[in-house]
């Protein structure tokens, strides 16, 4: 009767132009719709079942242990490991069809079905170029480790004793920072730019010193750090190895840009990882340091997404998928059952009270006013310690106290709407009361129905969750 009321269907046609408002409607009932079959689509309980020549459908009907093999438990029976029993594979003739997804919600996956591919990964991990650097207070270099980088063109041998002025433009505050330490006296941290004579791997490097506090002796050697300025991180390379020994995958540039020799480091890490994981190192690739790491791939939870499994395995081991087709079902029955109840009842009371008005809307009123001072939360903790906790009474123990705020709404819609014109008109016309209510006022008092609905559902649904 409502929806051919030419006021509903006008309000319905300017809902259906809202083209966002309209596709989500429609994707959340389709969803709904897909939920409502979630045995059929996620289950660990087969659709049809071929053994010994009978016909069995678990999944309309329960089938203890001892149905397939005589066992004598009644227990429910695992058709995942009745499918891998040597009974059930000696006759070629069994038949079993599971769902697309063959688990349910509370079913935990074995990590031996999953056998994942032998690979192992293996990570580059760029690092920035730092040597440490020993000099004499006169300036004079001692020893760099490793020098390779900072003086490209020189052997460790070969840098003993040969001035840093050799190799750098030094700052001039940079002999005075060195000859307050060998006099042993106390001086601040020091940092300052270095910049490269000769054509280097870089022009610039960065030259500190920590801060120096006086000893009973006076240092022979003084110890700083070079490293590349503004360096910012560039992205890891990955890379993955099969148990084969071949590499996986597309092959980045920096790969390409690696000898024979250096190949081998890195494959060589990447196989010990099959055996036992190497130790996590560092070592330089076309000349750049790069932290390596190797890891082979293995079954532990949560689980990425893989054949049969399509939004991967969570944290206990259960199908992420399942549970939320399951849990999309609970959750939507739960909060359209409540919210159409409470929708109903409150619309019907707060009608009544405003059509009717007077004595009958005081006294009911007082009513209300009485019963939503009750505790909820005792109510709800003294149901449960008698009946249980269970979907259906979590469901009335919401429902009797969540109409009485839209029962405020419907009344004060129903107050305003009696005396109007048209509602005297049909009562001049003879209209029985209860047409009235429902043929002339509750379409025009529609509002706070459509308007709350929506919060009423998500409340519903985190209700249910707390």
């Amino acid at each position: 009767m409502l929806f051919r009321d030419p006021l509903m269907q006008q309000r319905w046609r300017r809902f259906r132009r809202k083209r966002r408002a309209w596709f989500a409607l429609r994707l959340l009932v389709a969803a709904y719709l897909v939920s409502l079959a979630a045995e059929l689509l996620c289950n660990d309980r087969p659709l049809y079942v071929r053994y010994e020549g009978r016909h069995y459908f678990p999944v309309v009907r329960f089938y203890p242990e001892d149905t397939f093999g005589g066992s004598g438990r009644l227990t429910r029976t695992d058709y995942h490991a009745l499918r891998r029993s040597p009974a059930w594979q000696a006759d070629p003739r069994n038949r079993m069809i599971f769902p697309p997804v063959p688990y349910g919600p509370y079913s935990i996956v074995d990590p031996e079905t999953l056998q994942p591919e032998a690979e192992v990964a293996v990570t580059l991990t760029p690092v920035p170029h730092v040597a440490h650097l020993e000099l004499d207070p006169a300036a004079r270099i001692v020893r760099a480790t490793p020098p390779h980088y900072f003086f490209p063109a020189a052997a460790a041998d070969d840098l003993a004793g040969q001035p840093l002025e050799a190799f750098y433009v030094c700052p001039p505050d940079l002999a005075a920072a060195l000859a307050a330490r060998a006099a042993n006296q106390a001086a601040p941290a020091y940092r300052a730019t270095l910049r490269r004579r000769a054509p280097p791997a870089r022009e610039e490097v960065e030259w500190s010193l920590p801060a120096y506090r006086p000893r009973r002796q006076a240092p022979e050697t003084l110890r700083g750090i070079l490293r590349e300025p503004d360096w910012s991180a560039p992205p890891p390379v990955r890379l993955a190895w099969t148990e084969d020994g071949a590499l996986r995958g597309g092959r980045p540039p920096l790969w390409e840009a690696l000898d024979e020799a250096e190949r081998a480091l890195v494959a060589a890490d990447a196989m010990q990882a099959f055996s036992r994981p190497p130790p996590v190192r560092q070592i330089e690739l076309a000349g750049r340091v790069y932290q390596l790491r190797a890891e082979r791939n293995e079954v532990r939870w949560p689980y990425r997404p893989t054949r049969g499994h399509w939004l991967g395995i969570d944290s206990a081991g259960r199908d992420v998928l399942a549970r939320l087709l399951y849990g999309l079902r609970t959750s939507l029955s739960f909060g359209l059952l409540l919210v159409l109840a409470a929708l109903t009842f409150g619309t019907l009371i707060g009608a009544l009270q405003g059509y009717l008005g007077g004595a009958f809307d005081l006294t009911a009123q007082r009513l209300i006013e009485i019963w939503s001072a009750l505790p909820f939360l005792y109510i709800m903790i003294l149901l449960g310690s008698i009946y249980g906790r269970g979907f259906g009474l979590l469901l009335v123990c919401y429902g009797i106290f969540n109409w009485i705020g839209i029962s405020y709404y419907m009344r004060a819609e129903f107050l305003r709407l009696r005396h109007v014109p048209f509602a005297d008109a049909a009562r001049t016309q003879g209209l029985p009361p209860r047409r009235i209510m429902l043929r002339h006022l509750l379409p025009n008092a529609l509002t706070p129905l459509i308007t709350f609905f929506p919060f009423s559902l998500v409340g519903a649904i985190g209700a249910l969750a707390a």
